[in-house]
C-alpha cells in the first residue's frame, strides 16, 4: 500500500512539474523579449553576410522593441560563429545568421564542436541569390556551350576562380563539371573579395564563379562578360543573365541563402514569435530595398520550411563533396 501510494505521488508531483514548465514557457513567450538580442553573423565585418545580419537586425530591433546586436564572430569557414550559437541558451536571446557551410561545413571537416541539424532550430529563411559564371572581357568565350566546348578541346587546362574552398561558388564549379562532363582547375581565393575578380578580369584565370553580391556591378560595368548564372529559373534582379540550366546542362540549380536559426530547445513560443517579426520585416518594401544592393531576392518561410532547404542542401553537397575529395585542409 505504501509503495502504490509513493507511486501515485510521484505521479502527481510529475504532472505538477510539467504544468507549472508549460505556465513558466507560456509566461516567457508572453515577456520576450525584455532584454537586448545577440545576432551573431560567423563571418567578418564589412561582407554580404554582415549586411544582411545587420538589415535584418535594424528591422527586427523595430518590431520587437529590444535592440538585436549584431556580434560579428569570423573563423573556420563559419564553424566558430555557428558553435557559439548553438553553445548558447536556449532562451531566444541568440540568433545566428546562417548560410550554406551549415550544410556544406559537416563534410568538409573532420570533426565539429556542433551539429547544425540537432544542436540549431531553424526559424525563418531570408533571401535567396545565385551564383555567376563570368569569363575576361577579353576572352572568346561568349556562351556556356562556347564554354564548354572550350573546356573540352583543352582538357585539364581551363581555370576558374572562386571565394574559396567549399564555397557554394566553387561547389557549383564541381557540380558544373560533373553534369557537364569537362575538367575545370579550380584556383581557390580567400573570401569574395577583389582578388578573384581582378585577376579574372586581367586574364590570369580563365572564369570566375562568384555570387551576385559580388560579381553583378562588375559584369554591368563592363569589367566581366557572364556566360550564365546558376539557379534553374532566371533571377529577378539579373533577368537579362541566361541560366547554365537553359543553356545545355538541363537541372542545374544552385543557389545560396541566408536565414535565422537559434540554439536547439529555444521554446517554440519564442521561435513563432521570431517567425512572425521576421515575415512581417521582410514584407516592408523599405526592408526589401535595403537588401537589393546585396544581390539577392528576399524569400521567406516558416521554421519548417527552412529546416527542409538545410537538410535538401545536406543531401545534395555530401554526395559532391566526397566524390570529388575536397576537404577543408585541400
Amino acid at each position: 500500500m505504501k509503495k502504490a501510494m509513493t507511486r501515485r505521488r510521484l505521479i502527481e508531483l510529475a504532472a505538477a512539474f510539467a504544468a507549472t514548465s508549460a505556465v513558466a514557457h507560456g509566461v516567457q513567450a508572453q515577456a520576450y523579449p525584455n532584454r537586448p538580442i545577440r545576432l551573431i553573423a560567423p563571418f567578418a565585418a564589412g561582407g554580404g553576410t554582415d549586411s544582411a545580419a545587420r538589415i535584418i537586425a535594424a528591422a527586427l530591433s523595430e518590431l520587437l522593441g529590444q535592440q538585436v546586436v549584431v556580434d560579428n564572430r569570423p573563423g573556420a569557414g563559419s564553424n566558430i560563429g555557428a558553435e557559439a550559437a548553438a553553445r548558447s541558451a536556449p532562451d531566444g536571446y541568440t540568433l545566428l545568421l546562417g548560410s550554406p557551410p551549415l550544410a556544406i561545413n559537416r563534410f568538409l571537416y573532420a570533426s565539429l564542436g556542433y551539429d547544425s541539424v540537432t544542436d540549431l532550430a531553424p526559424v525563418a529563411l531570408l533571401c535567396r541569390f545565385p551564383n555567376i559564371l563570368a569569363v575576361p572581357v577579353s576572352s572568346p568565350l561568349t556562351s556556356v556551350r562556347s564554354f564548354i566546348d572550350h573546356a573540352r578541346a583543352n582538357r585539364g587546362k581551363v581555370t576558374y576562380s572562386s571565394p574559396g574552398i567549399g564555397t557554394t561558388p566553387h561547389l557549383s564549379g564541381e557540380l558544373f563539371k560533373r553534369m557537364a562532363g569537362i575538367e575545370l582547375i579550380h584556383v581557390p581565393y580567400r573570401g569574395a573579395g577583389a582578388g578573384a575578380i581582378t585577376d579574372t578580369i586581367a586574364g590570369r584565370v580563365d572564369a570566375t564563379i562568384n555570387t551576385t553580391g559580388s560579381l553583378l556591378q562588375t559584369v554591368r560595368s563592363g569589367q566581366l562578360r557572364a556566360l550564365a548564372i546558376t539557379t534553374l529559373k532566371r533571377f529577378p534582379t539579373a533577368p537579362e543573365l541566361p541560366t547554365i540550366a537553359e543553356s545545355g546542362v538541363a537541372g542545374f540549380d544552385v543557389s545560396s541563402w541566408y536565414g535565422l536559426f537559434v540554439p536547439a530547445k529555444t521554446p517554440p513560443e519564442i521561435i513563432a514569435r521570431l517567425n512572425a517579426a521576421t515575415v512581417t520585416a521582410l514584407s516592408e518594401p523599405a526592408v526589401r530595398a535595403r537588401f537589393e544592393p546585396l544581390g539577392v531576392v528576399v524569400e521567406t518561410s516558416t521554421p519548417e520550411g527552412l529546416g527542409t532547404l538545410l537538410q535538401s542542401e545536406i543531401d545534395k553537397w555530401g554526395p559532391i563533396i566526397k566524390a570529388a575529395g575536397i576537404s577543408a585542409s585541400n
